[in-house]
């Protein structure tokens, strides 16, 4: 994989599974410029698998931060001063991940704040440890959630929850956010590695193309009417039925057996 300097990448070739870690753990794994370049050009090194593969390569991305501090504790405060970089008001990353063709979890030990925040909530699931902590800190600087984390959370949990955390700039544990489904779930420190582990390795194991279509889906039904969505869907589903990932899926429920899913 790539040298890069601020990220860490690592490629799971047996389970399609990459793993990108944000490491400026000194810093909490705070997001400047070069760590938002570096996790998009670490993104689009694992999705370069699938060019050479016979299928889809790539089953699933985990994002999650070095040491045991910090997923991430937002954008470097000196970053504000300069419109390209630190400030979580570039969507460039945000997007990038949100729109990312496989599911992407984030793995959430410690600090995710601000920026950081708004990094997990991009991504398809959250995961984090009992340690861990949440907060939208923007309004102690005057500003506001520059990357869509009130308008993500309102959609989640209500405007409630979204102002109490934007408006206060305080920390929350997450069983607050996992009773309000914020995030998926949370677990005991000790047991959090496995059980994201777990997770993840059951994920790659679906039908590669089934999580494409799902995910896509999902996020169109937050942006189109019921009829629009439903016409998608029927056309996706359609489109699943001649692929080979289907016979398998078939063939292996008829022979009581796992499938062994190929991306094709």
């Amino acid at each position: 994989m790539g040298d890069y300097e601020t990220v860490q990448v690592d490629w799971d070739g047996d389970r399609g599974v990459g793993t990108v870690t944000l490491d400026r753990p000194d810093a909490l794994n705070a997001l400047n410029d070069q760590i938002r370049t570096d996790v998009l050009a670490a993104m689009q090194e694992l999705e370069a698998h699938n060019e050479d593969a016979d299928g889809v390569a790539l089953r699933v991305v985990v994002i999650e931060g070095a040491g045991n501090r910090a997923f991430s504790a937002g954008a470097d405060i000196g970053g504000f001063s300069d419109e390209s970089a630190g400030g979580s008001s570039d969507p460039g990353l945000y997007q990038f991940v949100r729109e990312f063709p496989a599911p992407v979890v984030a793995k959430i030990d410690g600090y995710c704040l601000g920026g950081g925040f708004e990094l997990s909530l991009a991504c398809d699931f959250r995961f984090a440890s009992e340690s861990s902590r949440f907060g939208l800190p923007e309004v102690d600087l005057g500003l506001l959630p520059g990357a869509g984390a009130v308008q993500y959370i309102t959609k989640l949990a209500g405007p409630g929850l979204a102002k109490e955390i934007a408006m206060t700039g305080e920390h929350f544990p997450p069983e607050r956010m996992s009773d309000a489904e914020v995030i998926h779930d949370v677990y005991p420190d000790h047991e959090f590695d496995d059980a994201v582990e777990e997770f993840v390795t059951d994920l790659a194991g679906q039908a590669p193309l089934s999580l494409q279509a799902l995910k896509e889906s999902a996020e169109m039904a937050t942006q189109t009417g019921l009829r629009e969505g439903i016409a998608h869907d029927r056309t996706m589903f359609e489109t699943l039925l001649s692929t080979e990932d289907f016979e398998e899926g078939a063939a292996a429920f008829n022979e009581d057996r796992e499938p062994e899913f190929q991306g094709k």
